[in-house]
C-alpha cells in the first residue's frame, strides 16, 4: 500500500499547493474550498493508506520481484448478500422526503437510517459467518 498511499498524498500536497497558488492569484473563495477540500480529500486517504500499509506489512504488488502465483489464496472475509443497504437507502429516502413533508418524517427517517447503518456494520459480528469447509 505504499505505492497507493504515495500516489494520494502526492495528489493531496500538489492540491494544496494548487489551492494557495489559486488564492493569491483568483482570490476566488469557490474554487480555493475546493481545492483545499481536495488536498485534504487526498491526504486522508493518502495517510489512511500509509497507516494501514505499516498495520499489514508488505504485499505482493509492493514487492518489485513478486510473481503472480504470490497473490493467490483468501483475501479476506466479504458478505455474500445482505439486505441492510436497501433499508439504509430507503430510510435515507423517507429522511430526505421529510425535508418536504415534514419535520417529524426527516426525525423518524434519521432514525431508521442511523439503525440501518448499525445494523449493516455489525452485522458480521452479530451472525458471523459458517466456516467454509
Amino acid at each position: 500500500m505504499k505505492v497507493e498511499g504515495f500516489i494520494f498524498n502526492f495528489f493531496g500536497i500538489f492540491a494544496g499547493a494548487a489551492a494557495l497558488v489559486y488564492w493569491f492569484w483568483a482570490k476566488d473563495p469557490t474554487g480555493t474550498a475546493a481545492l483545499t477540500l481536495c488536498a485534504g480529500m487526498g491526504l486522508l486517504i493518502g495517510g489512511y493508506l500509509v497507516f494501514t500499509g505499516r498495520r499489514i506489512g508488505m504485499r505482493p504488488q509492493d514487492l518489485p520481484d513478486a510473481e503472480i502465483v504470490d497473490g493467490a489464496g483468501e483475501l479476506g472475509h466479504f458478505t455474500p448478500g445482505s439486505y441492510y443497504p436497501f433499508f439504509l437507502a430507503a430510510s435515507a429516502s423517507v429522511a430526505a422526503m421529510g425535508l418536504a413533508f415534514g419535520i417529524w418524517m426527516t426525525i423518524l427517517g434519521a432514525v431508521m437510517t442511523f439503525v440501518s447503518a448499525v445494523c449493516l456494520v455489525m452485522e458480521n459480528f452479530w451472525r458471523p459467518p459458517l466456516p467454509e469447509d
